[in-house]
């Protein structure tokens, strides 16, 4: 999407799911992430939270990771640089925050899954990210200054769930319910998971 603001995001690549990390998804996302795949499997489940990790640090440059102790291997893909880093992925504090599915029809669909973690967990948080072939350079927003920048739509309706949430309960917890948004027979449907 060229000149949008976008969330970090790409597909599951199959070295997500035989990363290992530090720690593991708290049970009920990993419930959650589960509910409503065509194939469920807790490996999937949890490659999608490491896609998740790992996108971001492709994308941001951020780590959402703790120190090594230079035991933990790389099954390959993107995880080498990652690791290369000294950190490992952290996925305890992750949260699964909402899934939305492509409506039919469009050139491109995507079966998204959005994750939320507090930045007090990103590593490297007071360094600056180096610039790569998916970042030029970094910038903090409010929730006001993201609604002002150009979204997508389905961007814009995550972040207002999201600060919705925050301004009434605070931070999500692992067994809060998932927004799940689809189309089925032509009407917008919105479940809970």
């Amino acid at each position: 999407m060229p000149g949008k603001f976008v969330f970090p995001g790409g597909r599951l690549d199959p070295h997500d799911t035989r990363m290992v990390p530090i720690d593991d998804l708290a049970p009920g996302t990993l419930e959650r992430l589960v509910q409503r795949m065509r194939r469920p499997s807790i490996a999937r489940a949890r490659g999608l939270a490491l896609a998740a990790v790992r996108e971001t640090f492709e994308e941001t440059g951020f780590i959402l990771g703790k120190a090594h102790d230079g035991k933990f291997r790389s099954p390959g893909g993107g995880w080498d640089h990652f690791l290369a880093t000294g950190h490992a992925p952290v996925l305890s504090e992750l949260r699964f925050f909402a899934r939305a599915i492509t409506p039919p029809g469009r050139t491109r669909r995507f079966d998204s899954r959005f994750f939320v973690a507090d930045a007090a967990n990103i590593a490297n948080l007071h360094v600056a990210p180096v610039a790569s072939d998916e970042l030029l350079e970094t910038h903090w927003f409010d929730f006001g200054e993201a609604m002002a920048l150009d979204l997508p739509s389905i961007t814009a309706d995550m972040l207002a769930r999201l600060k919705a949430l925050l301004d009434r309960q605070g931070w999500p917890g692992p067994a809060d319910p998932v927004s799940f948004q689809y189309q089925l027979n032509g009407k917008w449907r919105e479940d809970t998971l």
